[in-house]
């Protein structure tokens, strides 16, 4: 056998096992696009319940922060804080 010939031989069996390894969705190694942690389809359910859960506490930490910074509003931080407390977490 000559140097050519192995050549394409080793070429043949990189892409036969490419082949396979795509076919049976086995890992490409440690960095490979196999590897590593698996991750959540995007319209899962757990997702979409974390994404509501994201949106309704940034809408609290808006009115904390407007309670911090608004001084010259007539009700009373106490009752900001009471208005809190009343709503509910999805």
């Amino acid at each position: 056998m000559n140097p050519f010939e192995m050549v394409i031989g080793i070429v043949l069996i990189v892409t036969i096992g490419s082949i396979v390894r795509a076919k049976y969705g086995a890992p490409y190694g440690r960095r490979g696009r196999g590897a590593g942690p698996d991750f959540a389809a995007p319209d899962s359910a757990e997702t979409k319940a974390l994404q509501t859960e994201i949106r309704a506490l940034k809408e609290r930490i808006q009115v904390l922060e407007r309670i911090a910074t608004d001084h010259n509003r007539a009700a009373t931080l106490d009752e900001e804080i009471e208005r809190l407390r009343d709503r509910s977490l999805p």
